[in-house]
């Protein structure tokens, strides 16, 4: 008797999980940016960024920058640049960060748990948090140049 392994199944319902904020397909964002409630990205999405929901990037998308999720983190598409290293984007995940087959991330991954599903492509470094880890504020990480004179 051959016995079949069952097959994971990472089901997404944006209403459900309360993702109130949408980059659609074919929309190119950037700048600094916060969203509260949630956020789907199905198209580019590029800068410092605050989502305090959680962040689901599309097969597809791609967001790249220095990014902060409050919540759970669900990759189908891109983080990172496909031909970028470890330090052109950082995201630090407060949950759990879920890469699925599709999903491929060349930056820097900071969060409490990971799962990875087959086929998915972890191509920079991933760094647990603790319970008592604190998370930087992105704007003590990033150092701004001081005004002119």
């Amino acid at each position: 008797m051959v016995s079949k392994t069952a097959q994971d199944t990472l089901t997404i319902d944006p209403v459900a999980m309360d993702i109130v904020n949408r980059v659609a397909a074919g929309c190119d964002l950037s700048g600094d940016l916060n969203f509260e409630g949630g956020l789907l990205v199905q198209g580019q999405l590029e800068g410092h960024i605050r989502v305090d929901g959680r962040l689901i990037i599309w097969s597809g998308a791609s967001v790249r920058g220095r990014i902060r999720v409050m919540g759970d983190l669900y990759l189908f598409g891109q983080l990172g640049s496909p031909n970028g290293g470890p330090h052109d984007t950082s995201l630090e995940c407060e949950g759990m960060v879920y890469v699925s087959k599709s999903g491929v991330s060349t930056g820097t991954l900071f969060a409490r748990r990971l799962q990875m599903y087959e086929g998915a492509q972890l191509k920079g470094p991933f760094h647990t948090l603790q319970v008592n880890d604190r998370l930087p504020v992105l704007r003590d990480v990033l150092v701004q140049p001081p005004d002119a004179p």
